[in-house]
């Protein structure tokens, strides 16, 4: 019998605990053939997440938990649940649960037809028009600076077959944005339509600086175009400086300069500092990411996994 691992990353969802217990007993009792295992990432939760997280072990030994030792981010919750699901296939899903479970049957059709890496798409969300408009830009950006296609409306629900754990678990970057990473290691894909469910539970934990941040991160992790652009821009601006500078001597030889530009001058050192400060962010946004990966730190600590301690990192 094969096995089906589900992780759930889970920050402050304590009000979503027993909802998702009684989903995923839908999800045995509709996929009986399976054996089944969930790992629930518990990620420095400061409610009372943790607790009933272990309330649920107790009651139902296929509920596994991980206790991180901080809150580390999505990223790397998802990053320790690869290193610890067992099953032949991983799902992962938010906890939350406004992935839908209805999807989870045709994700696994597709993953015995020999797809390793079934993704999930979404069609409809509750969104802001805001947000979705920015969205679509932020992708298509996205995909014309990446050297890889990084696919649109696509999250972190899907179904990953063993050999893709197997490669994500050899990229051990501490400053991931996974989505990305999904398109790199390639394998066999395929993607199914989804609407995403309102959030029955809690609240959200994504505001606008956290998902900007995200973006940023992204960005820079699968391109060096914003490093090009720099470069690109500290180039044009240098020789319509030079340009400017010439105009200015002609001028001055030929007709004189009688009146001071004082308006010119201070237009032209905002404009100069202004393109000079902003390939230093990018470049320093690089360089930070730089810096954090030559620490050499591990991924993440834990307290526990299902209750016993250890002090392995990874």
């Amino acid at each position: 019998m094969k096995k089906i691992s589900i992780i759930f990353p889970t920050y402050n969802e304590e009000a979503s605990i027993d909802l998702l217990y009684e989903s995923m007993l839908k999800v045995i009792a509709d996929n009986s053939h399976y054996e089944w295992e969930f790992l629930i990432i518990n990620d420095g939760s400061s409610d009372n997440t943790l607790n009933a997280i272990k309330e649920l072990h107790l009651k139902d030994k296929r509920f596994n938990y991980l206790d991180l030792s901080r809150n580390y981010g999505k990223e790397i919750a998802m990053m320790a649940g690869f290193d610890y699901a067992t099953g032949d296939a991983v799902i992962i899903m938010d906890s939350d649960m406004q992935h839908p479970i209805s999807v989870i049957p045709e994700m696994l059709a597709y993953w015995e037809e020999g797809y390793q890496d079934v993704y999930a798409q979404r069609e409809s969300s509750e969104e802001s028009w805001f947000k979705k408009k920015s969205s679509k830009l932020y992708y298509k950006l996205l995909n014309q600076a990446s050297n890889i296609p990084i696919l649109k409306n696509v999250g972190d629900f899907r179904l990953l077959d063993r050999v893709c754990i197997e490669a994500l678990k050899q990229m051990r970057e501490t400053q991931r944005n996974t989505k990305s990473m999904y398109c790199w290691i390639g394998f066999r894909k395929k993607g199914i339509k989804y609407k995403q469910l309102s959030r029955k539970a809690g609240k959200t934990k994504w505001n606008f600086f956290s998902l900007l941040t995200l973006a940023v991160d992204g960005l820079t992790s699968c391109t060096t175009m914003p490093l090009r652009f720099a470069t690109i821009l500290g180039s044009l601006t240098s020789l319509l400086a030079f340009v400017y500078l010439f105009v200015i001597i002609v001028k001055t030889l030929v007709f004189g300069e009688p009146v001071q530009g004082y308006p010119t001058v201070m237009v032209t050192i905002l404009f100069l500092g202004g393109v000079q400060l902003l390939s230093l962010g990018i470049i320093g946004e690089y360089l930070s990411r730089v810096f954090n990966e030559t620490k050499g730190r591990p991924g993440y600590f834990i307290n526990s996994y299902n209750g016993t301690e250890t002090k392995t990192t990874l």
